[in-house]
């Protein structure tokens, strides 16, 4: 890929969602909610306090987080569907 979030903005790729219940019901595609679980593609610097000091991103490319359901920017780069979003938007790391 060929995109470099700046500051402290994350990309992340959602993850697929389940296609059934723990019942075994199928759930067709028109009533699945968006999955609020992705993982972390890219990363940017991270953000500058008040002294100007650069603090580092608590998260890294491949990790796995869970964020809030109205989170973020879709965007599409090269053919994929991805967000862009703060790293504070993100609540935390799975695994």
């Amino acid at each position: 890929m060929k995109f470099r979030p700046l500051h402290d903005r994350v990309v992340v790729k959602r993850l697929e969602g389940e296609e059934k219940t723990k019942g075994g019901i199928i759930i067709p595609d028109t009533a699945k909610e968006k999955p609020q679980e992705g993982q972390v593609v890219a990363v940017g610097p991270g953000s500058r306090d008040d002294a100007g000091k650069l603090v580092a991103l608590d998260v890294k490319a491949g990790d796995r987080v869970l964020f809030g359901k109205w989170s973020g920017t879709e965007v599409k780069i090269d053919g994929e569907d991805l967000l862009i979003m703060k790293e504070s938007d993100i609540m935390g790391i799975v695994g």
